[in-house]
């Protein structure tokens, strides 16, 4: 099975406080993979590594998106979608000016966007149900509203590998089902999409991949595969903490 990116041995502190200790992940090509484990398990943590947001304090990460192996420019074909939470909404700027920055990395900061950029940012509006709202402002929508406008933005930057953290937390049931939609689409077209996710329920409904973790990875393989009451009971142990 090809990767898309291999975690080896990866160790994570914040204040000297180890989040995640010798953890090894791949991630499959064209996977739909949730990461599910307890709070203050180095979920998010996990993203922002991946990201470069976090430098691990020791252990590697490998890249092979669409045949770059570059690190840097391998994290040019990923996108992101913080934490609703984690986001200062309060800035002034239109759904329309959000979504658009999805292109930046094609455009360059200092050009304007074509026509084109325009088009596929709208097209990415209407795809996650927000047509109509595009010269809105941002803090005037509620929180699932919100999160579909930086799925949006994320789906205009046309990437190969995408990160979402926690996407469904504090969400609509409508907005919930456009993302999985849209998620399910994605996976159907060769992208590869890594989720932070809480609700253990859903997750055999959303996704084909898990990774169980508690600071170090408990298992991870396919939902058939992996995701049984012996594992998540192992996952959720404050005793595997570290």
């Amino acid at each position: 099975m090809e990767h898309v990116i291999e975690l080896e041995d990866i160790t994570a502190a914040y204040d000297r406080q180890p989040v995640l200790w010798d953890l090894d992940l791949n991630i499959p090509k064209g996977s739909l993979m949730g990461i599910v484990g307890p709070n203050g398990a180095g979920k998010s943590t996990l993203l922002k590594i991946i990201l470069n947001l976090l430098a691990p304090v020791s252990g590697r990460i490998r890249f092979s998106i669409d045949g770059e192996t570059d690190a840097k420019k391998a994290r040019r074909k990923i996108a992101y979608v913080p934490q609703n939470g984690s986001v200062n909404w309060d800035f002034p700027a239109t759904v329309k000016d959000i979504v658009l920055m999805g292109r930046y990395g094609h455009i360059g900061w200092c050009r304007a966007p074509s026509q084109g950029d325009r088009l596929i940012a709208e097209e990415m509006i209407a795809r996650v149900g927000m047509d109509g709202y595009e010269d809105r402002q941002i803090n005037e929508l509620s929180g699932g509203q919100q999160q579909r406008v930086f799925l949006a933005r994320a789906l205009a930057q046309e990437a190969s590998v995408y990160l979402l953290d926690e996407p469904f937390k504090g969400v609509d049931m409508q907005t919930e089902k456009i993302i999985v939609r849209i998620l399910k689409e994605m996976e159907s077209r060769g992208k590869t999409i890594l989720v932070v996710h809480h609700a253990l329920r859903t997750v055999p409904l959303y996704f084909d991949h898990v990774a169980m973790i508690n600071r170090r990875l408990i298992a991870a393989g396919s939902v058939r595969d992996v995701f049984t009451e012996e594992n998540i009971e192992k996952t959720f142990s404050p005793s595997k903490g570290v």
